[in-house]
């Protein structure tokens, strides 16, 4: 090569570059999650972002940061202010700020999340997001975990009466509601502060659906009460910042919603779905005392639920949605058909 060819194959290459519409120009997304790296809501948002760079051919990816840019009951707020461009969140974390989104969290919806799940992004898109309960941010996707489950570490519970004298660890949402209109001693503590609190003793059990005995290694858990379709589902929200979604080009915005909504929704059901089946085979070999609540517990537990449905038609009616109780109907048939 010359030495005057030398001198001018960086501006061919920039011409190149413009010529070809800035095709080398790369948008990344500081991407946060505070659950585990093995965790499957963790794997299923690694999913999306291989899939919104295969969509976007590369001019959209992802960094995955360190660590959570903040503890999981900030995290809709961290992604809001631009801490993190993408991350999820239990809605339920901070009582009282989402209403909508409680309808996912009653008891007896299914077995499985992808149910509950796909159901929910569905009513939501319908419903929930032209009211704009999430604003703030992008909402990418809503989902559920697996249907939830009392755990305990010294006892079974076999009725309302024989919980009523333990402490749990609750997430959050209608649980929070369920159980204090059940006379339960429940403390609302994040996922992670699990081990801490069953290991020292300050709880004697918590209510998680199957993969949290492993991602939150709970191994001190020796029973599981189980309910048809669930006592409970948490409802998540996987959401993006607004400002840096509105930077995107028309292009990768569309790219994004491509692999979002229903798709997004599947990744984290599927994930979780498949870690509550792994966990239920460990369970078996570590001596787990699994049984399912008898009728009168349902039936006391289905008494005091009917009391938080008819508050939430009137809240969520209040906050501008209409006819919700043909909505949670509505909901309810649609997991039903996805079962």
């Amino acid at each position: 090569m010359t030495r005057q060819t030398f001198r001018l194959a960086p501006f061919a290459a920039a011409a190149l570059f413009a010529a070809s519409g800035g095709a080398l120009a790369q948008t990344v997304l500081n991407v946060s999650t505070w659950l585990p790296p093995a965790h499957g809501a963790t794997m299923a948002q690694n999913q999306w972002c291989e899939a919104v760079e295969k969509e976007t051919k590369g001019s959209v990816k992802c960094h995955l940061l360190p660590k959570a840019v903040s503890a999981p009951p900030g995290t809709f707020d961290a992604v809001r202010d631009g801490l993190a461009d993408v991350s999820y969140t239990v809605d339920g974390y901070t009582p009282g700020r989402f209403i909508f989104t409680q309808v996912a969290e009653f008891p007896f919806l299914g077995d499985t999340s992808t149910a509950t799940s796909v159901a929910y992004q569905r009513i939501y898109d319908k419903y929930f997001a032209p009211l704009g309960e999430h604003r703030g941010v992008k909402t990418l996707a809503v989902f559920t975990h697996g249907p939830g489950i009392i755990f305990t570490v010294k006892q079974p519970v076999t009725s309302a009466a024989e919980a009523a004298k333990l402490k749990f660890r609750i997430g959050g949402g209608n649980i929070n509601e369920l159980s204090k209109l059940m006379g339960w001693n429940t403390t609302l503590k994040p996922a992670t502060d699990s081990f801490e609190l069953l290991s020292t003793g300050v709880m004697d059990g918590t209510f998680f659906p199957d993969e949290s005995l492993q991602s939150m290694r709970l191994g001190m858990v020796k029973y599981a009460t189980t309910f048809p379709g669930g006592l409970y589902n948490t409802s998540f929200v996987f959401m993006m910042n607004q400002a840096k979604f509105d930077s995107l080009k028309p292009e990768e915005k569309a790219a994004i919603t491509k692999v979002s909504g229903e798709h997004a929704a599947r990744l984290f059901a599927a994930g979780w779905d498949r870690t509550d089946a792994a966990s239920r085979d460990i369970q078996k070999t570590t001596g787990v005392q699994r049984q399912m609540a008898n009728e009168a517990f349902v039936n006391d537990v289905k008494a005091k639920q009917a009391q938080l449905e008819d508050k939430w038609v009137a809240a969520a009616e209040a906050r501008g949605l209409k006819n919700a109780r043909a909505v949670l109907a509505e909901f309810r048939a649609e997991t039903q058909k996805l079962k």
